[in-house]
């Protein structure tokens, strides 16, 4: 699938965004035709103002798939943002380690590490929701506004709340499965031109005889 390059999706919107043609750190992946908008800030600077803790030290990554959907503010926390609960502190020592004389090698010892931050393909994520790190959202799923994500998210599944729980599945299990083979977002990009109303009617049937 050869993705457009250009940056605005939609003549005369400069709030929604093609986002893997502004990212420019490595650890950093965005899967084509996924999209971001922001009607506070300019979401050119997604990976400054929505992308927090994602320090190079740690080497953590985050990847979002295509064709996924990301709502104005939604934010991913990394790693250093999560203190470490192991310690009889949670003050950050080895983060100063100037302060107090500490080996700088040992900085990374004041947070946890919960590991990479992983979106799905066709994922929907709402207004002002947080992403925690570790956690990976299957394809096809809904995160509700607000929604503080700290566990992950099963494919097709919608969650919601602070912490975020699940609401309801979209779709039957049978379906699911179908659409999990299918990935139909993978596919030549003529090939879902022609099939697009099969997509949204929830036609799997359809699909199946592509």
């Amino acid at each position: 699938m050869a993705a457009p390059n250009k940056i605005y999706p939609r003549t005369g919107d400069t709030q929604t965004i093609y986002l893997k043609n502004v990212i420019t750190n490595p650890n950093i992946q965005v899967g084509d035709y996924t999209v971001y908008n922001d009607f506070v800030h300019d979401p050119k600077e997604f990976q400054q103002n929505n992308v927090l803790y994602h320090y190079p030290i740690n080497g953590d990554k985050l990847i979002i798939g295509k064709f996924s959907s990301i709502a104005c503010g939604a934010k991913f926390l990394f790693n250093s943002a999560n203190h470490t609960l192991d310690s009889l502190s949670t003050y950050t020592f080895p983060l100063f380690f100037e302060e107090w004389g500490l080996p700088w090698d040992k900085m990374k010892e004041a947070w946890d590490h919960k590991g990479d931050i992983v979106i799905g393909n066709d994922v929907w994520i709402g207004y002002e929701a947080v992403i925690l790190a570790g956690v990976t959202i299957g394809d096809g799923a809904v995160i509700g506004s607000r929604a503080v994500v700290t566990k992950d998210v099963p494919p097709y599944t919608i969650v919601g709340g602070v912490p975020a729980k699940i609401i309801r599945r979209r779709f039957d299990e049978d379906t699911v499965e179908e659409l999990l083979r299918l990935r139909w977002w993978d596919w030549p990009e003529e090939m879902i031109r022609e099939n697009i109303t099969a997509i949204q009617s929830g036609c799997v049937e359809q699909l199946n005889r592509v």
